[in-house]
């Protein structure tokens, strides 16, 4: 049977009611904390692989230099183990935890279809060449994506500019560029905050939506939606594949 028939949005109706209301708790008192990790979150992803520590993991990889909100899973985690130990995999927290931490910065739901199973391995070496990177531009995120069979133009790469802060060194080189398209005006205050010259300044954080950077109110990101769920469906583990970690961060019981 193939992967994607195996998800279901009632996976858990029977093995574990509670589930989702759980995990929906862990994460609004996540946000209710700190308003910024709703876009950790988004950005996070859908691939639990990446939450798996030791050398050569994903999560040491360039490519995701400066993503953050792993704890917030591990709580979330946690908190589904106190209840109903063993049964919820850290792929399903992590794909329903972005969506929970749109809703609750007023931003879009959507129905996540569960069932996933979580790896036992990562791949450092695919995380550097297939994630897309803060400085593509609009010609290499549409390759990136198409390679993936994603949509042409995913938000959810750019999804976390709505809401939440993001660092200096992932935004330099478009506001020092003279033949980048950004607002002058916006390039100037961004650069208030954010040196030339790099390394220094470059953990200096700025919000990239300067009117409401707590909520995420973008009409730009009306097809967030389809864009979520069609990549937390991608190259998923399912039925006897995979495992249920005890711990996100490792296989180890």
């Amino acid at each position: 049977m193939p992967y994607k028939d195996q998800l279901s949005t009632t996976f858990y109706d029977k093995t574990f009611p509670k589930a989702l209301t759980t995990i929906k708790s862990s994460i609004r008192a996540a946000v209710s904390r700190n308003p910024r990790n709703a876009g950790l979150l988004i950005r996070l992803g859908c691939d639990a692989s990446l939450l798996l520590e030791g050398e050569g993991s994903e999560k040491r990889s360039p490519a995701n230099n400066g993503v953050l909100g792993y704890e917030i899973i591990d709580a979330a985690k946690a908190a589904v183990e106190r209840v109903c130990p063993g049964v919820v995999s850290c792929a399903n927290i992590l794909a329903v935890a972005a969506r929970d931490a749109s809703v609750t910065v007023k931003g879009p739901s959507w129905l996540v279809r569960l069932g996933r199973r979580d790896s036992t391995t990562f791949n450092a070496t695919q995380a550097a060449s297939d994630l897309p990177r803060g400085d593509f531009n609009l010609s290499r995120l549409i390759d990136n994506f198409q390679q993936h069979n994603a949509l042409c133009l995913s938000e959810a790469s750019v999804g976390s500019h709505t809401i939440g802060l993001a660092r200096c060194v992932t935004f330099r080189a478009r506001i020092y560029n003279n033949a980048s398209n950004i607002d002058a005006a916006f390039a100037s205050s961004l650069r208030e905050n954010c040196p030339p010259t790099s390394p220094d300044g470059n953990n200096n954080t700025r919000p990239l939506d300067l009117i409401t950077p707590n909520r995420f109110d973008n009409n730009y990101f009306r097809n967030l939606v389809r864009t979520m769920v069609k990549m937390s469906e991608i190259d998923l583990l399912t039925g006897d594949n995979g495992v249920i970690r005890t711990l996100c961060n490792t296989t180890a019981s």
